[in-house]
């Protein structure tokens, strides 16, 4: 059957479409609409147009010979802006931008006019958002399911060199793309007490009492496939009150009562990952794993019920996809629904539910696999609590029947133990698969991490390198590149990335190289100008744009990188006449609100530019920024200018990363740590186009575990590194000689309990210098550059997200593309 697109539309009927729109929504024209008016009457009319094919889809869906659908459940979907994308996949960007071309209207304008849905934070959510795009490319029926928030993480600013957090209110202007589905709402319970009762037949149940509970309302965003024909779905689920109002209460004079049901209800969508450093937000974010889950798991078994009889054949039409150990409750939640609500007995539920669930381990640091304190999971979940207990209690028994009676295997595997519940050993065993991100990280889980797990479940255990998608990452935010490579190859590489192999002999070719480089310089150009109307400092787009754009922790080090440009400075003011290409630094990322050491990295970087950049007598060959509130749109327009990727994560930290793909697709070069699928771009680019440094995870394990690490050493034998350390707190930064005090003591002393320079930024440092000077002497040779850009480009077909989706669907899914008739 003929791939396709949904039927065509001429610029007249879109004019039409927009102009009613205009008039439906705001009673305006498009003479006297505003910028947002006139994306929100687009927004509109795309929306209108698609819905044929979303119908469609979702009509396939439901034909009877049946599909096996894909629930991907996530915290975070870090979508990005609809519009651009959207528009892409269905073949209208450039019919619009003439259309908005031929009515007076710059589309650019309208479509900086969306914000930026605060919906997820980093690689999680983005990741997933790319894998929505890959599987209604494709045409593997999918569901993403998670929440909506209602505000995001944060607005990030940065005040007196400072983060500064402020609410993330992505929905001030409307929520355009999606739809409120009423007639699929449901009940989530929470607290209460678990009893028994006794049915007609004599047989037990276990029922929930004493509750309280929320109505959970899903709403669907349209997830449109590249020429596909497919539109899958977002389903986001929004909390309200069983009863909005208590009339009662208020007019008794009750005020705050009567709200009282609401705004806990409200809490529970209304931000992305409150703090959880008290016991509130610990509560609170239990609460919103929990809500979205078992909203989903409600409809999921309510339709799949209203087609089948037989639950045995669950698993054949069902496909949960754990995102991480924030959807475990779907394990317990899945066997409460089949126990408590469908009568089944255990052992039948419990091999439905294991059929039914993959997990996706995206994290090598322990801290990041969630655990909850009994006390308070056993009063939010009672019963999912007694669940889990029974669970443990069997997997325990399997754990004494394979190890005999060791009490130190058995508290170390167990789900419950220590006072916490484990969602990760949870995940692990209710699955039939448990997956790593990058082939470095997956043989870590086995080596190291979760190998107690890989002995006695060998055959769960599988990679599937994570990937990005083509359409946004390419297609749609660096419209030159794109344009240049179709030209010379084809379009074909926007459903097989693969094909962008073609282009390597085109890195021998003078003139391709030369055309290449200048639309990186292009774009270097469109993101000067857009720094000096933001931030009112000019840059230089010829110097080297050295870019590390990601969340802010420790381990990705972004500390090693200012350090660095500390060095750097420091040399240059020694020895004004050194040679090597003007470097531009840009830094952007969020820290959690409650990392204090995070924040003031942040505030280091912020105090070393406000010291450079001011330098005159460096004449700008540094240059260092800090672009506060990083998200999808501002990656879009780092990403196409970025000559340098930083990727230079503490090697065995990091567990892929997706960043390091984004930049290589863009002809970026990467200067990174054997670290994540950096080890796998490696092996795709070869030595001669990237920049290696840095121990690699065997080394750092073995230094860690011999305990002879000594950063003072390293110190007192280095004059470099000390020079950089004692700018910390010698005033050079800052008047305040104590404000990066607490880094200086990180560094050499060990702080707050962790051992000195714990993501061994000295040890690596040297290496780390030393990569840089042979990247700026590549840097001078722009023929070699040009070459090293290229060949990057073309070496990533491997890292599409296309490619990761295809292998979930064969390997673990079972899962079969579908398409549309042409119409």
């Amino acid at each position: 059957m003929e791939r396709t697109n949904v039927s065509p539309i001429t610029k007249d009927e879109i004019k039409a479409q927009v102009a009613n729109a205009l008039r439906v929504l705001y009673r305006k024209t498009v003479d006297t609409a505003t910028p947002q008016q006139i994306y929100g009457a687009l927004a509109y009319a795309v929306k209108e147009y698609l819905s044929e094919h979303w119908i469609a889809s979702h009509d396939r869906f439901d034909e009877p010979e049946d599909v096996k659908i894909v629930y991907y459940l996530s915290m975070e979907f870090l979508m990005g802006r609809f519009l651009g994308n959207t528009l892409i996949n269905l073949g209208l960007k450039a019919p619009i931008a003439e259309v908005m071309e031929e009515l007076g209207i710059n589309y650019n304008l309208i479509e900086e006019q969306e914000l930026d849905p605060g919906l997820g934070n980093g690689g999680l959510g983005r990741l997933a958002a790319c894998f929505l795009d890959s599987m209604a490319t494709i045409g593997y029926p999918a569901y993403g399911c998670g929440i909506r928030y209602h505000y995001g993480l944060f607005e990030q600013r940065i005040e007196n060199g400072a983060q500064v957090e402020y609410p993330d209110n992505w929905m001030k202007n409307g929520d355009p793309w999606s739809i409120r589905r009423d007639e699929y709402a449901v009940e989530v319970k929470f607290g209460g007490r678990v009893n028994t009762i006794k049915d007609d037949e004599g047989q037990y149940h276990f029922v929930l009492e004493d509750y309280q509970s929320i109505r959970a309302i899903p709403y669907d965003y349209p997830v449109v496939g590249y020429n596909s024909g497919i539109v899958n779905t977002l389903r986001l689920w929004d909390a309200e009150a069983i009863e909005r109002f208590d009339l009662k209460s208020f007019n008794e004079g009750n005020y705050q009562r009567a709200r009282e049901e609401q705004n806990l209800a409200e809490m529970l969508s209304r931000v992305l990952y409150p703090a959880d450093d008290n016991m509130a937000g610990k509560e609170l974010r239990l609460k919103q794993q929990y809500f979205f889950i078992s909203a989903t798991l409600q409809r999921v078994t309510q339709r799949f019920i209203n087609k089948h009889e037989d639950w045995s054949t669950f698993p054949n039409y069902v496909q949960f996809q754990l995102n991480d150990t924030h959807p475990a409750l779907a394990v317990a939640e899945l066997m409460r629904i089949f126990v408590d609500t469908y009568y089944l007995d255990w052992d039948e539920a419990w091999e439905i539910t294991r059929k039914a669930c993959a997990y996706t381990n995206h994290t090598i640091l322990s801290e990041a696999l969630e655990k909850w304190p009994v006390e308070l999971f056993s009063r939010l979940l009672p019963r999912i609590y007694t669940i889990v207990e029974e669970i443990n209690r069997r997997f325990c028994a399997n754990l004494i029947t394979w190890y005999g009676n060791d009490p130190d295997k058995i508290r170390k595997m167990a789900i419950v133990a220590d006072g916490q519940v484990r969602m990760a050993h949870l995940a692990i065993v209710g699955s039939h698969s448990v997956n790593g991100v990058a082939a470095i990280h997956t043989n870590i889980l086995k080596d190291q991490e979760l190998a107690d797990f890989f002995h006695i479940y060998p055959e769960k255990f599988n990679n599937k390198t994570n990937g990005i998608t083509q359409r946004r990452w390419l297609a749609h935010c660096n419209p030159r590149l794109s344009e240049l490579i179709t030209n010379n190859i084809g379009d074909s590489w926007l459903l097989d990335l693969d094909e962008l192999a073609k282009l390597k002999p085109l890195a021998d070719d003078s003139a391709f190289r030369k055309e290449f480089m200048k639309i990186k310089r292009d774009n270097k150009v469109d993101l000067s100008n857009y720094i000096n109307d933001r931030y009112g400092i000019m840059i230089d787009p010829d110097s080297v744009f050295d870019v590390q754009v990601k969340r802010l922790h420790e381990y990705k080090r972004q500390l090693l990188n200012i350090f660095h440009v500390i060095d750097l400075y420091n040399t240059l003011k020694l020895n004004p006449n050194m040679n090597f290409p003007p470097r531009t630094f840009i830094f952007s990322a969020k820290a959690h609100a409650n990392y204090y050491r995070a924040k003031l990295i942040i505030r280091l970087i912020t105090a070393v530019a406000g010291v450079v950049n001011n330098d005159p007598s460096i004449e700008g060959r540094i240059k260092v920024l800090f672009l506060e509130n990083y998200r999808v749109t501002l990656a879009e327009k780092l990403v196409p200018a970025a000559d340098v990727s930083e990727q230079i994560s503490t090697a065995g930290k990091e567990a892929s990363g997706t960043g390091n793909m984004k930049f290589m697709l863009n002809g970026a070069v990467t200067i990174g740590t054997m670290d994540g699928a950096n080890v796998e771009i490696f092996e795709e680019v070869g030595d001669d186009n990237i920049f290696i440094f840095g121990m690699s995870a065997p080394e750092v394990l073995a230094l860690k575990q011999s305990g002879s690490y000594a950063p003072w050493d390293i110190s007192n034998m280095d004059y470099n590194i000390r020079l950089v350390l004692t700018t910390l707190i010698n005033g050079t930064l800052s008047s305040d000689h104590e404000l990066f005090r607490e880094l200086y003591d990180a560094m050499l002393n060990g702080y707050g309990g962790a051992p000195a320079d714990e993501y061994f930024v000295l040890q690596d440092f040297k290496s780390y210098k030393e990569a840089h000077e042979k990247l700026g002497e590549a840097y001078q040779d722009q023929d070699r550059w040009a070459k090293m850009a290229i060949m990057n480009t073309a070496c990533s077909g491997k890292f599409s997200s296309d490619r990761t989706i295809r292998q979930y669907a064969e390997e673990i899914w079972n899962v079969k593309a579908i398409t549309i008739e042409k119409k």
